[in-house]
This record gives structure tokens, sequence and C-alpha cells, in this order.
């Protein structure tokens, strides 16, 4: 049996993750597929290719509906992902996203697909992730509910991409208004994340997650974490954008197929689950005063780390 919900399959320049991604869409055999890739840069020599390569790489031998957006020229990670995503939320209510150094468990996709038709109504519940970078063992559930919005692999609905601004123009009001503050209610949580979004507001990162994040804070979304880590990322390798890092602690996680589903008995964040994530997978963030200088020197170190894990 095919899978329903549509499948958002983002692509740019590295054949060899491409093709193994999207082998695990085409057991999945969803009914359709949208493609979202980025077009090569002018001063890399031999990107061409390579991007013609990838796309060359989406062959379907299924009953699918298939639909692109490909860039002629390089768009950038934060204006390819947000422009694409948002055509794609355009074409579907509903969809499951990939990018094509993330790889999935099979069970991934009927995880997505069983959590979008249980919580379609429910707006509090803003995405579906595939992450897990801690299993909770005493928790009795398949999944539990957190504010973090892990990327790498995940699935949503227009209803909640609608709060997404990639240039995050609110971010000032909310900041100063004390909006931040009131939700996360810890210090040191909201200079890490004031020191985030300060850089994303001021266009001094090329990135697109973080504003996702910011939507989610503000409108104060859940994200549904599976209790077995259900993706794998593959793509910790130079030619990344970000996760360049090929000894990253968080590079090619092992996956745990999820067999049956248990729910949680109530729409509750986890707290316990994500105060660890927090001290463990973040870093405390410098904050307005550090002089220009120090604040890049600090992005260049952890963008890494930080990229793709909030």
């Amino acid at each position: 049996m095919s899978l329903q919900v549509p499948v958002c399959f983002c692509i740019f320049n590295r054949p060899d993750t491409t093709e193994r991604v999207f082998a695990q869409i085409r057991n999945a055999r969803p009914s359709r597929l949208l493609v979202v890739g980025d077009g090569p840069r002018a001063d890399r020599p031999g990107e061409h290719e390579l991007v013609e390569q990838c796309r060359q790489l989406i062959r379907v031998d299924w009953p699918c509906h298939v639909e692109t957006l490909f860039a002629e020229s390089n768009l950038g990670c934060a204006r390819r992902m947000a422009s694409g995503l948002t055509w794609a939320f355009g074409r579907s209510e509903r969809l499951i996203i990939l990018e094509d150094d993330c790889l999935p468990d099979p069970t991934f996709f009927r995880f997505c697909e069983g959590l979008l038709e249980r919580y379609a109504g429910q707006s509090e519940v803003m995405m579906i992730s595939g992450d897990n970078f801690r299993r909770l063992d005493d928790w009795p559930a398949s999944y539990y509910f957190s504010r973090w919005g892990h990327i790498w692999g995940w699935a949503s609905w227009r209803r909640a991409w609608d709060h997404y601004r990639l240039d995050i123009p609110d971010w000032p009001g909310f900041r100063d208004g004390g909006g931040l503050d009131r939700l996360l209610g810890d210090r040191r949580q909201s200079e890490y994340w004031t020191s985030v979004m300060d850089t994303v507001h001021r266009g001094r990162i090329d990135t697109w997650d973080y504003s996702w994040q910011l939507a989610i804070f503000r409108a104060g979304g859940l994200v549904a974490l599976p209790n077995e880590n259900l993706v794998s990322n593959i793509g910790h390798d130079p030619r990344a954008t970000h996760t360049t890092d090929a000894n990253c602690r968080f590079a090619r996680l092992p996956v745990r197929p999820l067999e049956s589903i248990v729910h949680p008995t109530r729409i509750e964040r986890h707290e316990a689950a994500d105060s660890w994530t927090f001290e463990n997978l973040f870093r405390p963030a410098p904050v307005a005063p550090l002089p220009e200088s120090r604040r890049k020197r600090w992005w260049h170190r952890h963008r890494v780390r930080l990229r793709g894990i909030g």
C-alpha cells in the first residue's frame, strides 16, 4: 500500500546521499512527490554537473504524481528551503519532509502519516519529527511532546507553516515585549535563543530552521518526538552547508524501527526531556554585548553543532 501523505524531498549537489535517501522514499511509494532543488553556485567548478546528477536520480517507477521546483541559479540554503517549503505547502495540507542527507528508517513514514492524521485538528501540535537524541527508558508511549523542532526528517501541516516567516520581521517586538522570557521561563535559555534570533534577524546566518523554531515558540506550539531515533543524518562531511564535522557525535546516529505506536495519554510537554536537550545539545550563546568579531568567531565554531538540532 502506498503512502498517501505527499513527500517533499529537498536536494542539491550530493548524488551519493541523495540516492540513498531516495531509495527509502521509493520503498515508501508515496502517491505524490514534491522535489525542491537549489541551483549551482557560479564559483564552484563542477557543481552544475553534480546538481544535474542529483536531479536525474529522481526516477519514479511507481504510481506517483511528481512535481519539481528547481532553481536555475543558487538561492542559498535559507532562501531555497524557505521558498521551497512554502511552495510545497501551497500544494498540500500535509507534508513529510526529507533533505538529501536525512536517511529514514522505513517506519518513519508511517509514524509521520499516523500522527499527521491524529493531530490534524490540534493546533498546538505543529510538527512531527523523526529525531531522537536520547531515548526515555521510563516513558510508556512511543513519542513525547517537546518545544524543540528537530528537522532531520519531519512532517507538518499547512496550518502550522502559515506561521513561518524567514526574515522574522516581528522578532524585535516579541523580544522586547518579553515574549521569549515568558515562554521559556529560564534566563539561560532565553539568553541563548535571544542571541540566536538576533543573529538570524540581522541576516548573519544562512539557514531557515531557526525561523521555524521561532514560529513554534510564538504560537506556543509542540513537536512530537519519537522515543526511538527514526532518521540518521548521513551528511556530515566537508561538502555540507552546515554539518561539516564528520566526527560530530550526532552524525550517522543508528535508527531503530517503531513497529507499533502507543500514544501518550495527554498532549503535554515533557519538561525533563526538554531540559536535557538544552543542556546537552545546545550551548550557551554569546549575548548581545559581545563584539562583532567575537560573535562571528562563535558562530563559525558552533554552527555545525547548532544547525538542525534546534
